[in-house]
This record gives C-alpha cells, sequence and structure tokens, in this order.
C-alpha cells in the first residue's frame, strides 16, 4: 500500500485510447497527470494543449518513465509496442496500466507477468467491459444462481464500425496485432472468462478475409483515389490507408469455438462488415438461460423446469445508463487503478486473465491459418500461483 494520497501518472501514448487521461488527472483529487510520450508531434502538441498545465512531453517513453515524479505509467501505445513499453515501466519501478490486450503474443504476455512478477509494483489490464453495467448485471445474475450451473456460451459480435477501426491503419496487418481476435476479441473472450470463472482450454477457429483487402497499392490513401466517389468506405467518413490494399492480412469473419475448465462449451463469432454494432451474449446453465440486447440495454432471463422457486418467473432487466466514455466504463476502470496503487485494492480483472485472453485469441488464430485444427491452450508459467477471474 502507498502512502501517497496522489498518484502521479505519465501516459505512453495520448491519442486513442490514450485519452483516458483526462479521467486521471484530477489535480485536486487522488490522481494527476505529469507527462506524457507519443511519436506523432501532433499528438503531442494537442495532449498539452487540452491539459492546460504544462506537462512533461517527449517523442522518447524512456525519457518519461526515468522521472522520479512519475509514479505510474499508462500504456495505450499500439498494441504491438505493449510488450515492450509496459516491461520498461515496470523495471524502472513504475506501476502500469496496460491496455488491452496485453500483447499480440503469448511470449510477450508472459514477458510482462514475469516482470510484473519479480517488481513489486501493480499492473492492471484495461478490460474495461468489466466495469460495464450490463455486463455487471449479467454477472451478478449468474452468480445469483438463477440459471443454474453454466454450461455453455454464446457471442455474437457484430462489429459495424469494424473498416473504421481496423482497415485503414495499422490494424489490418498481421504483424501489428497477430489477429482482431486479440484486439476486438480479448474483451469479448476476457467476458466469457469472467462471467463462466473459467479459462479456455482448447480451440478451433474458421475465418478469412472475405471483405477488405485486396489489389490496391499499399500507399493508396482515400483523399488520393480516383475511385473514392463511387467507394462505399470513403463515402461515410474521411479514411486514411484504402481498405482493400495489397497489405491487408487480418481475417474480418472468423468463428472460434472453446472448450473451457469444467468443460463448459464456448462460441465468438465476429464479423467486421456488418450494418450495425451490437455484442449478442447467451447464457445456459442447467436451469435456465439469459441473453443480452446492447442496442436496448436489456438482459432476459428464461428459466426451466428445475423443482424449485427459480422456476417460477422469467425477467426482464432494464440496465440502468452511466456517464463517461465506454457506456461509463472508462471513468471507473480509472479510479480502480488509482486506489489499486494508492490503498492495494485488488483489480477486477487480474494479469492473468489479460495474458489468457491473448492466448485463448492467439491459438485461435493459429487454428484459422492450418485449417481449423484443435489447438491445445498453453498453461501460464509456473509461478503464477494465484489465477483469479
Amino acid at each position: 500500500m502507498s502512502t501517497s494520497t496522489q498518484l502521479r501518472i505519465g501516459m505512453i501514448g495520448v491519442a486513442g485510447r490514450g485519452g483516458l487521461w483526462r479521467s486521471w488527472h484530477q489535480p485536486n483529487g487522488r490522481s494527476v497527470i505529469v507527462g506524457g510520450a507519443d511519436i506523432n508531434p501532433a499528438h503531442l502538441e494537442k495532449f498539452s494543449k487540452d491539459h492546460g498545465g504544462a506537462p512533461f512531453i517527449t517523442s522518447d517513453y524512456s525519457q518519461l518513465i526515468s522521472r522520479d515524479d512519475i509514479d505510474a505509467i499508462a500504456v495505450t501505445s499500439p498494441d504491438f509496442c505493449h510488450d515492450e513499453h509496459a516491461v520498461a515501466a515496470l523495471r524502472a519501478g513504475k506501476h502500469v496500466f496496460c491496455e488491452k490486450p496485453l500483447a499480440i503474443t503469448i511470449e510477450g504476455c508472459d514477458h510482462i507477468l514475469e516482470t510484473w512478477h519479480h517488481s513489486g509494483k501493480q499492473l492492471m489490464v484495461g478490460f474495461n467491459m468489466r466495469y460495464m453495467n450490463i455486463f455487471r448485471s449479467m454477472k451478478e445474475i449468474i452468480e445469483s444462481g438463477v440459471i443454474g450451473e453454466v454450461k455453455a456460451v454464446w457471442v455474437r459480435h457484430f462489429v459495424g464500425l469494424g473498416s473504421d477501426f481496423y482497415y485503414h491503419d495499422w490494424h489490418a496487418k498481421r504483424a501489428n496485432t497477430t489477429s482482431l481476435l486479440l484486439q476486438k476479441g480479448s474483451h469479448d473472450l476476457d467476458m466469457i472468462h469472467w462471467l463462466t470463472g473459467k479459462y479456455t482450454k482448447r480451440t478451433a477457429a474458421f475465418g478469412g478475409l472475405d471483405y477488405f483487402g485486396g489489389d490496391k497499392p499499399n500507399e493508396l490513401i482515400c483523399p488520393d483515389c480516383i475511385e473514392k466517389e463511387d467507394c462505399v468506405e470513403y463515402m461515410t467518413g474521411p479514411r486514411v490507408q484504402c481498405a482493400f490494399r495489397q497489405e491487408v492480412d487480418v481475417e474480418d469473419n472468423q468463428t472460434m469455438i472453446m472448450e473451457l475448465e469444467g468443460g463448459i462449451k464456448a462460441s465468438y463469432l465476429q464479423c467486421h462488415f456488418t450494418p450495425d454494432y451490437h455484442r449478442n451474449y447467451t447464457v445456459i446453465g442447467t436451469e435456465g438461460r439469459l441473453e443480452n440486447s446492447e442496442p436496448e440495454m436489456k438482459i432476459w432471463v428464461k428459466t426451466r423446469l428445475s423443482n424449485s422457486c427459480r422456476e417460477i418467473s422469467d425477467r426482464t432487466y432494464d440496465i440502468k445508463p452511466a456517464t463517461g466514455t465506454h457506456g461509463g466504463a472508462d471513468p471507473v476502470i480509472c479510479k480502480d487503478f488509482v486506489d489499486m496503487c494508492l490503498d492495494g485494492k485488488d483489480p477486477v480483472a487480474p494479469p492473468l486473465a489479460g495474458r489468457m485472453s491473448v492466448a485463448a485469441g492467439v491459438c485461435a488464430a493459429r487454428s484459422i491459418r492450418s485449417g481449423g485444427m484443435p489447438i491445445d491452450v498453453p498453461l501460464p508459467p509456473d509461478w503464477v500461483n494465484s489465477r483469479g477471474t
């Protein structure tokens, strides 16, 4: 437990998810943003201007993590940098918040976990879905026992903004992401683990690049394209790189099946060119099932005969709205990070959860690229003696 009353935080990556700094920067509260590192000068300039307090800025993250006036580092850089940045920060004696996915390889995750294990510092993974009202309600319903013992989980993820999120920039290359089963799917894989209390043991998957990618030059950007007036990708908003360029090699349509500890069966379906955005979860137990609707912010519970009072009624839950980004989750996870560092509060998502969601996604990607062959998910390192979910 820290004896400090205010956590001093530095950001590695100040754009995109780096925008979390706004939730942490409370000069009169329990946390303050001291500085930021980013290789993009425009991002640094905007961060400094919006911050308004003359924060330290640099293009060299090593200068940030070496500062004595920084207690913690938030790693919100691109996925392929997480391993390097998180390890360096932990070795520098800083607490670390690492945006999901923890890394883009199992080895990268284990590298971070081993460094954390020996550092004596705190590590949190940015699983903000654990803080969303609808998923917290689902967890509460399952733990109440109303649907009995969980036996199956089905997740359909309609990524209606898949183009905006992933195919006009660095995400579209395997070298940068491994698979969108990590970048986008790590949230859902973690939810499957969290809701069931079990980790994935074995997985198989099928997928392909069914819409994006193609034969366009890698250097082509939308404003320069002669086909832009008739291209649906250009019509819906300003873009950077062409989504149909040759280098795109990350699957945009995939189906993953899993066997979890305890024999629980699960499936995860992800498509990046749907017309709408929606996560649909179904959890089936021995005495009933629950299903959610994100757009409607509802959860339905159906019960079956069980020779108990649980069979008497079906139920509908109306989820109350929350303020803040990502359904109100971002301010809460930021507060939890501060409480963890200053007060020793246990995180809702332990570091191992970050490793196990990546491990499941990596193995599923391997399965896709080897004809759907089932693959066993490797166990965590032997020194992990407290798994947590």
